[in-house]
């Protein structure tokens, strides 16, 4: 080595971290060859919505990924972080229809092309949004196969899987009941549509039996703006109470309708009356009983949400009014005879909140039970894990019980369905290419669908289409199938069980070998973060302030698997303080280590430095395993341990104190950044480049060796030894500390050995008189009893602490002080406004400090 340039006073993580960002991808050295022999790692990113902007959810899952790829990387891996962004369809639909109406245009005024070319325009313009926030939050991804969902080649990919699936017979296009938005104006899977418990009403309708005067059958609605389109009411073949009205008919209240009674197991007899009103346009259970009863299906709200035609007076009004009248119209006539309170679970979109309406649609559909067998064996089998392994059984769950998917979507911006319908003849032609001529009558009249497909049906091949598919491409020959997917809980149904019974039936071989679920970022009250709440964090407005390193360290930390994160202020100020301590320690060293001594010295290594080294080598073995088993939180918290507590708080110490082997203490140095390179990039990055080694090496720190452990490094015998000094030094301290002593003041006092810790106390004699500024007679035996005394079972330490007079001011000053911190707790304790309202946490927390308040207030009396 060779004397290391010296550095800047403070560490303003502003001046270097946008610089090494823009390097590290101008350097080239995140693009892996897929000719490169060594073993693969590879894995594919959730691509982020082209309309999104990074929250803090995305740079704690960019985070992770990160610190696995480089991880990966530094062991000497081809490794592969492929980027790219989701069209969005909805969403971007949205984006671009509201920036319009600003300019007081109707997209749909625009036309089709017009509006998609001013999509276009849109992504070229703002879409790159989340990749500059990626580069410059130091994502180590290889940007020059960045991919986006609607590119040619993706767009290639999703038609040759539509027409296979086609042909196949696992795509078709039938009459069914989706979940209509009539905002977005499409429809929507089950998976998009949320579901909120609320409190509505159960309404009870009496229909007048025909024929037989004075008799009713009572049915109960929830929503009784439906029953315009009742086509029949059913009853149960077993219930006795109805056996009389086999054959029967009712009027339909308001519409003068007659519609027939049918016997079904659509009704309950143990639930209600055992009557229930039949709606085949408007409910699934109903649209299935009117399949089996060949009932007629009228479709009396639009898919606008007002009533149509068929509601007769009601045509026009929304959905809700015309609930309003018709339950007035109901109570009018006796037909309304009671209302109850009745919970219900109100399904709304996911992406504007608008009440979802069930509507009978012509749509297309995926098969997907055949498509799901093989996806439930991979898993069973082994052939994908899941870490945390519960989420198997939930992933189980949901594909055992898994309905043909809705892949059509009602928009505009999107895959367009490789389908083509005749004008003459009314065939549809599914094809990879538009066709010249309708294949069954030969007629030019054709037409292409106007649905979009699903995003997540595109998103669903991202893993192979990404890597050139359906070409039989180096890199998907090479990086096919990846090695990890990591994403978050909440699309384990919308993205990752699609692209496994994608990957199987397309690729025959799982997508991915391992998926690690992670948790949600919450804040100190553990409270999910929401605009609403007022707790948003924004990612790009703290790392500004912290620092890069300082949020991801700050990420990591909580980072277990399994368990949600919690970010607070105070561990990111915590974190920041922790790269400000490396850059001091960096500082220290290159103004401390002379070039002689850098340059090489012979004689025996002294005692800190292999204590060091074996302390550097523990926490490498501990690291690999930690971030191998995907434990960030763990390998955050020992290389935090490491650097802060062992190399700062002691080595270094101890260096100063010995003034000798400072080429040991930079080689130290050096290891222990690239223990950190994965969790703290830019430091790492500016500090190394800083170090002038001698010999060759990498050009980037992320290119270099990830610290392995060697046993040759394990050193049992130094380790016990400066733990020897380490507790010696701790208690002069603690007992300095609980006496009120001056920290920088000299004291005396002896140290009792009992075993042959007496030498090896008496070696570092020098170093303990230094670091814990006292001057010991060192003794062996045990000591007298004294009152400033402090023992283990290797020696105990007395020191000679003069008396303290008490100071009756600065006592009255304390009680002051808990007298205010008593009075603010109990008033927080009986504010009924704050009890009602505060996390049960936060109370509890209060109400610890109270007591151990109390407990102070009570001592200095």
């Amino acid at each position: 080595m060779k004397f290391p340039m010296q550095i800047e006073k403070v560490y303003e993580p502003g001046r270097f971290e946008p610089r090494w960002a823009q390097w590290w991808i101008d350097s080239g050295i995140f693009t892996p060859s897929s000719q490169d022999p060594r073993k693969v790692f590879s894995l594919v990113i959730p691509p982020p919505n082209v309309t999104g902007v990074l929250h803090i959810g995305h740079m704690l899952e960019h985070t992770e990924i990160d610190v696995t790829i480089r991880w990966h990387r530094m062991c000497g891996e081809n490794t592969l972080w492929l980027p790219g962004t989701d069209h969005a369809g909805i969403a971007t639909q949205m984006v671009v229809a509201r920036q319009l109406a600003e300019e007081g245009i109707n997209y749909r005024d625009l036309g089709r092309e017009k509006f998609e070319e001013r999509v276009w325009a849109w992504k070229e313009h703002s879409g790159d949004t989340i990749k500059k926030q990626m580069v410059r939050l130091g994502a180590s991804c290889d940007w020059t196969r960045e991919r986006f969902t609607l590119d040619a080649g993706l767009s290639r990919a999703v038609r040759e899987v539509f027409v296979r699936l086609y042909e196949k017979g696992l795509i078709y296009r039938g009459e069914y009941m989706v979940n209509w938005c009539p905002s977005c104006h499409t429809a929507i899977s089950d998976l998009e549509t949320a579901h909120t418990d609320t409190q509505g009403s159960l309404w009870h309708i009496q229909y007048p039996v025909n024929g037989m005067p004075g008799r009713y059958v009572t049915v109960a609605t929830t929503r009784p703006e439906t029953m315009l389109g009742d086509t029949a009411v059913a009853v149960n073949a077993k219930d006795e109470r109805y056996f009389d009205l086999k054959g029967k008919t009712v009027q339909l209240p308001l519409m003068g309708r007659e519609i027939p009674i049918i016997l079904d197991d659509l009704a309950d007899p143990k639930f209600g009356t055992g009557v229930v009103k039949v709606t085949p346009a408007h409910d699934l259970n109903d649209f299935e009983a009117g399949k089996r009863h060949n009932l007629p299906k009228i479709q009396v709200i639009s898919d606008r949400a007002v009533m149509t035609e068929a509601a007769a007076p009601y045509a026009g009004l929304d959905r809700f009014e015309a609930r309003h009248r018709v339950l007035a119209d109901l109570e009018k006539i006796g037909a309304l005879v009671k209302v109850e309170p009745y919970p219900l679970s109100l399904g709304t979109c996911q992406r504007c909140k608008t009440p979802v309406e069930p509507l009978i649609s012509t749509q297309w559909f995926v098969r997907t039970k055949p498509l799901a067998e093989k996806a439930i064996e991979v898993v069973e089998n082994g052939s994908i894990q899941f870490v945390p392994a519960n989420w198997v059984k939930t992933y189980n769950e949901w594909m055992y019980n898994i309905r043909d998917w809705c892949i059509s979507r009602q928009l505009w911006w999107g895959h367009r369905v490789p389908a083509w319908h005749c004008g003459d003849c009314k065939e549809v032609t599914v094809a990879r290419e538009a066709p010249a001529a309708c294949p069954r009558c030969g007629s030019a009249a054709l037409t292409q669908d106007a649905d979009v497909l699903d995003t997540w049906f595109s998103s669903g091949l991202w893993p192979f289409s990404t890597l050139g598919w359906p070409e039989q491409t180096d890199d998907l020959k090479r990086y096919y199938p990846t090695s990890l997917l990591i994403t978050g809980f909440d699309i384990l149904f919308f993205w990752v069980a699609r692209m496994v019974m994608l990957g199987c039936e397309f690729m025959g071989d799982v997508p991915f070998r391992q998926v690690y679920i992670h948790g949600l970022v919450r804040d100190a009250e553990r409270q999910k973060m929401s605009k609403t709440r007022g707790n948003v964090i924004d990612p790009l407005v703290v790392t500004e302030k912290y620092g890069t390193d300082a949020v991801r360290m700050a990420l990591l930390q909580g980072a277990a698997p399994g368990t949600d994160i919690v970010l607070t202020e105070e561990r990111m100020e915590s974190s920041r303080a922790f790269a400000n301590k490396i850059w001091n320690a960096a500082r220290f060293l290159f103004l401390n280590a002379p070039s002689a001594a850098v340059s090489g010295s012979g004689g025996e290594m002294p005692i800190e430095d292999r204590w060091i080294f074996s302390r550097l080598n523990a926490a490498a073995e501990a690291a690999n395993r930690a971030i191998e088993q995907y434990r960030y939180h763990e390998y955050a918290q020992l290389a935090w341990q490491f650097f802060w507590h062992e190399f700062c708080d002691w080595y270094l110490e101890l260096k100063k104190v010995s003034g000798t082997g400072w080429e040991n203490a930079v080689r130290a140095f050096e290891t222990a950044l690239r223990l950190l390179h994965p969790a703290m990039p830019f430091l790492t990055e500016e500090l190394w480049q800083r170090l002038e080694i001698a010999g060759d090496r990498p050009k980037s720190i992320a290119l270099a060796a990830f610290p392995q452990s060697d046993p040759a490094l394990a050193d049992p015998g130094a380790e016990k030894e400066i733990a020897l000094l380490q507790d010696i030094v701790t208690l002069a301290r603690t007992l300095r500390t609980e006496s009120k002593l001056d920290p920088k003041q000299q004291f005396a006092g002896a140290l009792y050995c009992r075993t042959a810790s007496l030498e090896i106390a008496q070696r570092h004699a020098e170093a303990i008189h230094k670091i814990a500024r006292v001057t010991l007679e060192y003794r062996a035996g045990a000591a007298p009893r004294t009152t400033a005394l402090r023992s283990t079972p290797e020696f105990d330490l007395v020191l000679d602490v003069p008396e303290v007079k008490e100071d009756p001011a600065r006592k009255q000053k304390e009680i002051e002080q808990l007298d205010k911190n008593i009075a603010n707790s109990e008033r927080q304790l009986n504010d009924p406004v704050f009890m009602s309202k505060a996390p049960a946490k936060v109370i509890e927390t209060i109400r610890t400090k109270l007591a151990d308040y109390k407990a102070q207030r009570a001592k200095l009396s």
